[in-house]
């Protein structure tokens, strides 16, 4: 199945572009009123475990086990994989994280996921 589907910071200003904003973070982003955000949804039950985050701390090294053990979370979370393909469905969604590192997070291994997986 072929998706539109895009990462972003929520940090970044929200854009008609971004079609559906879903917020994948199990923690709500520092300094960013709901308001701004622009969201359609918070679909924190998708983010990596509070265990697994504060494992990975973001570290590049450890970034291909990360998204290893993520995809093992998300497979076993099929309620939330389920939710966030049927908005899928309905058109172009972009995936918001709150971290720093644009490579090495989150959403870049969810949309990663999502994509393999179809």
């Amino acid at each position: 199945m072929a998706f539109d589907l895009a990462v972003k910071r929520v940090y970044e200003a929200p854009e008609k572009t971004d079609g559906q904003r879903v917020l994948v973070d199990r923690i709500w982003p520092r300094g960013v009123a709901k308001k701004d955000a622009a969201l359609t949804i918070w679909l924190k039950e998708i983010a990596p475990s509070d265990e697994l985050r504060k494992w990975f701390e973001h570290d590049p090294e450890r970034w291909a086990e990360f998204q290893k053990r993520y995809r093992v979370e998300l497979e076993r979370n099929k309620e939330a994989v389920a939710q966030l393909r049927g908005l899928l469905r309905e058109g172009k969604v972009t995936l918001l994280y709150g971290a720093h590192d644009e490579a090495h997070n989150n959403a870049v291994a969810l949309m990663g996921y999502l994509r393999e997986k179809g």
